[in-house]
């Protein structure tokens, strides 16, 4: 009889919170793993998550909080996080609040007074506030409804954002063994999981763990020369007008790429530590709340942003883990949109970065872990398969196909027999007594004549001048690719000096051969080109007019745009276009709140622009492009000009609307029946290969027909 009523009560709790994400969260459906997490809170128990970036983290402890009784608390090492999620929260009509730093004496009492009276759904708490003595004498005195540990790879001395107060966090299972506790990250190796869980004392805890796969990311790495042209080139042929993230090592490079990107006419800001708090605040908020907007910064920026829009981060820099890279380019595409992770990456990286390791204060265990999550990003970067499931394979989940979306799958690196020319480098190195680092190796592989070498007596050695068939760039590449493969070794201690490592010996000794990846060439540089579209050419006008309506409601509520609305909903609208309070229901992230407050200004907006029945097609860009000047009534030659196409292609474009019915043929070419009849029976006569008939129907018709032309009475048949 308890289990028949516990069960009772957990179906009208499950029931309670699939309301809630339909209402207040504007979602039809849960995504994979959201609703058995949810679940498993809802009955009390503790559950660690492993989530991609934008898989729906956030839901899984927003729902339960709203569902169970009490004030959720989520632990969040960010401010922007906290203000970002609070301003989302009450767009949603949720009572939302955050505790730290930001916040005066008067305003963070007033918050206090609420947790204790009741009167809030989630509270945001910085993990060095929760742990102070008073908070905790507060949340003695409040009803609580569970604790979310954002973050949660924060608690791990391997990560790479480790924070040691988050080990501190398991005193709040002892302090409150009754209430559920959730902790969750998007990037946690196994080792990192175990220290998860043996920090937090989550041994008893639901393991949920998603797929890593971002397949809406399209990942490429490039060679780090000419970095600045490269990075211009990415971002004019594919984000001339998209918000995105660039990170740098240093912050000299952050102010010279922010710089640069400014000179070159974007709104480009910066954010590094050595910025003063205003200045990064100010930066922050104008990336959140304006659009187009590149922020250029070191690694201190990006965690916890809950930016949805970000369509592309770039890396100027190596980034010195896999995790770290993970994590950096899952910023970009939060809405599901496709997005761009982009990085060019140069020797000089692998060397700062072993610098960085070798000198800093950890011991010598931590710089091992160090080492080698360097050497797996190396790995990474020097792959010649599909990046994608190498990146999946590191957190141990298995993919046999190739994704299709990596520059690796899309364009295959090709590869050189560099066996002798790698024996020149490593016997150079051996010849100068591995003393030297990789541009004076490289001077004496070319031959150069200078002071340096010719007083060292290397201008006698049998290896000086014997690589002359490659350029300086060339030989660099291939330094850094057996750095990489791990034939070479760099020595901190001796000021970059490349060493043998046991691996190179059979290579030396002729037993293994090498193949190599081949340089890449510079893209030609572009200017002004448009950045691939994602919304069609009929749409244009809507769109633009939807997301200038979302940003004057931003601005009013003193809210990023997002916050109004995602993107991937203004795009539902585009494509559903609804004229009624129950139709815009339907679109997903519009919920009761926002249906309420919005609903009848964006109906309004869409019903300004109706699509004609022409335009409301699944056709490629191009082809509408030509529909639309068509649907203005202009004439193929006004077309043909306009669009600076041919006849015959204008003609190609208005057959495939004919194919799907949206055109009568002889409207468009005012052809009489004699001669429409007269092509209809030359195609008729060769068969049922549209492919190939065309040729032979051309010159049955002794070439009196455009080909376009003859392809619109295919088209009509």
């Amino acid at each position: 009889m308890l289990f028949q009523l516990f069960d009772k009560t957990l179906s009208t709790l499950l029931q309670r919170a699939h309301e809630i994400l339909k209402t207040t969260f504007g979602f039809q459906e849960y995504r994979p793993s959201q609703e058995n997490i949810i679940d498993a809170l809802l009955q009390g128990e503790d559950a660690l998550v492993l989530m991609p970036t934008g898989g729906g983290k956030s839901l899984c402890y927003q729902i339960p909080a709203l569902v169970r009784d009490g004030t959720g608390i989520v632990v969040s090492p960010l401010i922007a996080l906290m203000q970002d999620q609070v301003d989302a929260l009450k767009q949603l009509g949720v009572k939302a609040a955050y505790l730290n730093s930001s916040l005066g004496y008067h305003d963070a009492t007033a918050v206090e007074q609420e947790l204790v009276n009741g009167e809030l759904d989630i509270l945001y708490v910085a993990p060095e506030r929760l742990l102070t003595e008073r908070m905790m004498r507060l949340l003695d005195n409040a009803r609580l409804s569970l604790f979310a540990i954002d973050e949660a790879h924060c608690v791990s001395q391997w990560g790479h954002d480790f924070r040691p107060e988050y080990q501190r966090l398991k005193s709040i299972h002892t302090r409150y063994p009754d209430v559920p506790r959730i902790a969750l990250t998007a990037t946690a190796d196994q080792r990192t999981r175990e220290e998860i869980i043996s920090q937090l004392q989550l041994e008893q805890a639901k393991i949920f763990i998603d797929s890593f796969d971002r397949p809406n990311i399209h990942y490429a790495i490039n060679d780090g020369a000419n970095t600045k042209q490269r990075l211009w080139t990415f971002l004019s042929q594919n984000h001339a007008d998209d918000a995105g993230i660039v990170y740098c090592l240093s912050r000299k490079k952050v102010d010279s790429v922010a710089e640069w990107l400014t000179d070159q006419g974007r709104v480009a800001l910066p954010y590094h530590a050595g910025l003063s708090s205003e200045v990064r605040q100010e930066n922050q908020r104008r990336f959140l709340r304006e659009e187009g907007v590149i922020i250029v910064a070191t690694i201190a920026f990006g965690m916890g942003i809950d930016k949805p829009d970000v369509r592309f981060v770039a890396h100027l820099n190596l980034p010195k883990s896999i995790e770290a890279y993970y994590q950096e380019t899952g910023r970009a595409g939060r809405d599901g949109l496709p997005a761009n992770a982009w990085m060019a990456y140069g020797l000089k990286d692998v060397i700062t970065l072993r610098q960085f390791s070798q000198n800093s204060n950890a011991n010598d265990t931590h710089k091992r872990v160090e080492y080698h999550k360097l050497e797996a990003m190396l790995g990474l970067c020097e792959l010649v398969s599909c990046r994608r499931q190498a990146l999946l394979e590191y957190f141990d989940e298995a993919v046999s196909a190739i994704c299709g979306n990596c520059d690796n799958c899309l364009h295959p690196p090709q590869k050189w027999e560099a066996t002798e020319a790698t024996q020149m480098a490593l016997s150079c190195v051996y010849r100068t007594e591995q003393r030297f680092g990789v541009n004076y190796i490289v001077e004496i592989l070319l031959g150069k004549e200078n002071d340096r070498i010719q007083r060292n007596g290397h201008d006698q050695l049998s290896t000086y001048g014997i690589g002359k068939e490659f350029s300086t760039a060339e030989w660099r590449v291939m330094m850094r690719q057996l750095i990489a493969l791990g034939y070479l070794e760099i020595d901190i201690e001796r000021h970059g000096a490349l060493r043998l490592t046991e691996k190179c010996r059979p290579l030396l000794r002729g037993e293994l051969s090498l193949q190599l990846r081949k340089m890449e060439k510079q893209e030609k540089q572009v200017s002004g080109k448009k950045g691939k579209q994602t919304v069609r050419p009929q749409d244009e006008a809507l769109w633009d007019a939807l997301r200038s309506l979302r940003m004057s409601l931003a601005e009013k509520a003193g809210v990023p745009p997002y916050v109004i609305f995602h993107d991937s909903t203004l795009q539902e609208m585009l494509k559903e276009r609804p004229l009624t309070l129950s139709a815009m229901s339907d679109i997903t992230g519009v919920g009761e709140q926002k249906l309420t407050r919005f609903g009848k200004q964006f109906i309004k907006e869409i019903s300004k622009y109706p699509l004609s029945e022409l335009l409301d097609n699944n056709l490629s860009q191009t082809v509408n492009e030509t529909l639309m000047l068509y649907q203005q009534g202009k004439s193929i030659d006004q077309i043909t000009k306009e669009r600076q196409l041919t006849s015959t292609t204008v003609y190609t474009h208005l057959s495939a609307a004919i194919e799907t019915g949206l055109l009568d043929v002889k409207e468009v070419l005012e052809l009489d029946e004699q001669k429409y009849d007269e092509i209809v029976f030359a195609i008729e006569s060769f068969g049922e290969d549209k492919e190939k008939r065309l040729k032979p129907v051309f010159e049955a018709l002794e070439g009196v027909y455009d080909y376009g032309l003859l392809r619109c009475v295919q088209a009509s048949i």
